[in-house]
């Protein structure tokens, strides 16, 4: 146990450190002269004449190279000084100590918003078990909830709330600032984690402890606690990163409402290569996100109890039932959208009109942009790019978290700091690098978006192994990696793959994202994030703009979630993980 402890003590402060390696050499990787950012951030009309490039790197040192700085930041932070800020000359731990401040507080009304939304989602689940009839619907409500994109419920909240409820839409004055931004990024994350918990409830139902609990007449309060209890022991770890990512990757809301957060701190900083106030953003980001980690460790097995310890975690015993009809809204979703690229990929995305923004009519169903393009040739055409990286991108989250996951104490850290960082801070390290494009914010998204992946593996890997037939493999003569491949992969392998589909839609919002912040595809590219950047700015003016890519990412999502509930229901496949999806449970004559 001791080192146990000592390895992922160890992986926390070595992943750590990489990232602040990274970020100190992050401009030189990008082969733009720090010096002359740093001068566009002090003085936009400045001329940048080599003796004022010479003059800034003369006065942060810039020239004794990336190992020297980063020395020089090491030993000052041991002293307590994470330095001055390149741009304007001041200390940078109390503007990040007051950034982290206002994300704190918006992810605490976030939060609460997703618990709201997630209580409503279980709600159904929780009543068909307590009725002895544990369902599993097809999740339509959680699918549209997680595919609206942050940045367009972020402007619709500032038309509604500024307008019709005289609510604050800009800035940060107090806890009433909060309330629209905290909508806007609760609804999402109240969506997956409602629907992870309605998967795992029902799951949970079917273990025999159920069955005696009921036949010795315990109250259906008791009852209905306790299952909550076993069902959000496995989704603790998902619980965490859900707080990271609103506490780090709310950079879009932040954005949209001008709130002095760390997310956008970070965005900006990493732009204007401020080297100190990134690093300090970073550091306090990632000590959240480790001590957020380990709070989430402790309750998990703090809800487990001596199960675990006593290789006794319950076993399902039946399969979830599915609705009456399963597979009648996959077909409904995924014909609309099939119905939507059909009518639009013989249009032309590029050809303009005379007319723009013109309202939806039968010669343009969903109108015209800006530019006088119609906007369902644009997402038809850019139906195929953007669901096949998506899907190629969640394809990989999948793997890389089933193989990261299975050694969880090596890969702690990594899967921590990880999740921390927002696609769109990696978004900006990888477009300076290499340049913004589609196969940056590909590489961007794949780079942060395992981690959910990796920490759902890690959690199910440790509940199958505490099973007693599992256990018992190695007095059998069964080795770690036969056990490890012939009872626990199969086992959790089907849950996380189900967990990836959930994430498909959160892949490609995340994509669009960064086409929204200009890292992704460029101009005039059909890209589904493009579109929907082009209808976030004129969503008061023409919502219907932003309509087509918004209904195409629902019918996506709708799709995606709801045949991959059908077809586990069909099989009729046991269940195992109890959190997110049903998996096969293999015997101890099979495993060895």
């Amino acid at each position: 146990m001791t080192s146990g402890r000592v390895l992922v003590s160890a992986s926390r402060l070595l992943s750590v450190a990489g990232v602040i390696v990274v970020v100190a050499l992050l401009p030189w990787l990008s082969g733009r002269d720090p010096a002359l950012s740093i001068l566009r951030a002090r003085s936009a009309d400045q001329e940048p004449t080599p003796a004022a490039l010479a003059a800034i790197r003369a006065d942060l040192g810039l020239d004794a190279g990336p190992i020297t700085l980063l020395r020089r930041w090491f030993g000052a932070v041991l002293r307590g000084d994470l330095g001055t800020s390149w741009n304007t000359g001041r200390p940078v731990l109390p503007g990040a100590l007051d950034a982290l401040a206002v994300s704190t507080t918006l992810m605490g009304f976030a939060l609460a918003v997703a618990c709201a939304v997630a209580t409503v989602i279980v709600a159904p689940a929780l009543r068909a078990g307590l009725r002895g009839r544990p369902t599993r619907s097809s999740g339509v409500g959680a699918s549209v909830l997680t595919s609206v994109p942050e940045f367009l419920l972020a402007s619709v909240a500032v038309i509604v709330g500024s307008v019709w409820l005289s609510l604050p839409s800009y800035g940060w004055t107090g806890p009433t600032s909060a309330i629209l931004p905290a909508l806007a990024l609760g609804l999402p994350a109240g969506g997956l984690l409602g629907r992870l918990l309605a998967d795992a409830v029902s799951v949970s139902f079917t273990e025999a402890w159920v069955t005696t609990w009921t036949v010795a007449d315990v109250d259906r309060g008791t009852l209905a606690r306790a299952v909550l209890r076993r069902a959000a022991s496995s989704l603790t770890s998902q619980i965490a990163l859900v707080m990271v990512g609103l506490l780090g990757g709310a950079v879009a809301v932040e954005r949209v409402f001008a709130i002095p957060g760390i997310g956008r701190s970070m965005l900006g900083h990493a732009q204007s290569q401020d080297l100190p106030a990134l690093q300090a953003d970073i550091l306090l980001l990632m000590g959240v996100s480790v001590f957020i980690g380990v709070a989430a460790q402790a309750a998990r097995r703090a809800l487990l109890g001596r199960s675990v310890h006593d290789h006794a975690v319950p076993v399902p015993t039946a399969r979830v039932a599915a609705g009456r009809f399963p597979f009648v809204v996959p077909a409904v979703a995924a014909s609309a959208l099939g119905t939507m690229v059909l009518v639009g990929l013989p249009r032309d995305p590029f050809a303009t009109t005379r007319g723009k923004f013109l309202p939806p009519s039968l010669a343009h169903p969903f109108g015209t942009d800006a530019s006088g393009r119609d906007v369902l040739a644009r997402v038809a055409h850019g139906a195929a790019h953007t669901v096949t990286v998506s899907a190629t991108v969640a394809l990989g989250c999948v793997l890389v978290g089933l193989v990261l996951g299975s050694a969880a104490r090596v890969f702690t850290g990594p899967i921590e700091v990880t999740n921390a960082a927002p696609p769109v801070i990696a978004g900006v390290v990888v477009a300076s690098v290499v340049g913004p494009g589609a196969a940056s914010a590909a590489v961007a998204v794949l780079l942060v978006s395992w981690a959910p992946l990796a920490a759902h593996t890690a959690a199910l890997s440790a509940e199958v192994a505490a099973r007693p037939y599992v256990a018992v493999l190695p007095t059998l003569g069964a080795g770690r990696l036969r056990v490890l491949f012939g009872s626990v992969l199969p086992a959790v392998g089907p849950a996380v793959l189900r967990h990836g589909v959930v994430r498909l839609p959160g892949i490609a919002l995340a994509l669009a994202a960064l086409g929204f912040l200009g890292l992704g595809p460029q101009p005039p590219s059909p890209d589904w994030g493009l579109v929907l950047a082009d209808g976030v700015s004129t969503v008061e003016r023409a919502p219907w703009v932003a309509l087509a890519p918004l209904v195409s990412l629902v019918l996506l999502s709708v799709t995606a979630v709801s045949l991959s509930s059908a077809v586990r229901s069909r099989r009729g496949r046991r269940s195992t993980d109890g959190p997110a999806a049903q998996a096969d449970r293999p015997t101890p004559v099979s495993a060895c």
